[in-house]
């Protein structure tokens, strides 16, 4: 009974999407009735049916929400989003300064095997540029509350657009296709920015979250 029972649960990815994007006074409704249906569903037509339409309705109900909270209060939303891009640009500036000027202090170049040094540094920029996008996502995501997900998630699709735009005039201009090798860290940055978002907003609505009490 309690294999039919765990059998019968909705995918668990598009749950717990559904449940992060939900503002916390809807979510018991929204994921109660999505599983009072799912559940209607799997008796009836089968499992797997029940499982595509539930990854169907998550998709939507995301969609839905988060128009939801952009017209809820669409300038503070811009607000939060446009400082939010500001602060990953202001971020990686800074990250570049602090490399280069340890790269300037040090003399790393002069002193070894360059070749190597030029791929750690690589990474260790692009390891930057995740950490400053993810702290980014976080900020906005505190300050937009109620709105979190909206945010970040704009920021990201921005931040995508952004890129493959650049890229593509860049081809157009050069004829280099080395934008494909940028493409999935272009992603990895914009899915730490939603990360950053999803992390305050479980803990803001977890009971013992460090801003569940946030007025």
């Amino acid at each position: 009974m309690s294999f039919r029972s765990d059998y019968l649960q909705p995918p668990r990815i598009a749950a717990w999407l559904v449940n992060v994007f939900t503002p916390a006074e809807e979510s018991e409704s929204i994921v109660g009735d999505l599983l009072e249906e799912f559940s209607h569903l799997a008796s009836t037509s089968g499992v797997g049916f029940a499982r595509s339409w539930y990854w169907r309705q998550a998709l939507r109900t995301i969609a839905h929400l988060a128009a939801k909270g952009f017209r809820a209060a669409p300038w503070s939303t811009l607000a939060a989003i446009v400082l939010g891009l500001l602060l990953i640009k202001l971020g990686y500036r800074l990250e570049n300064r602090v490399i280069d000027a340890v790269l300037d202090r040090y003399q790393v170049y002069e002193y070894h095997y360059e070749g190597l040094v030029r791929s750690w540094i690589t990474i260790g920029r692009l390891m930057g540029r995740f950490i400053v996008a993810a702290l980014a996502g976080g900020i906005i995501a505190f300050d937009a509350k109620g709105r979190e997900m909206t945010a970040t998630v704009t920021i990201a699709l921005i931040q995508i657009s952004l890129g493959i735009m650049g890229a593509l005039m860049n081809f157009a201009e050069t004829g280099d296709s080395g934008f494909l090798r940028t493409m999935p860290w272009t992603s990895a940055f914009a899915i730490a920015v939603i990360a950053g978002g999803i992390f305050v907003r479980t803990r803001r609505s977890a009971p013992w979250g460090f801003v569940s009490g946030a007025p």
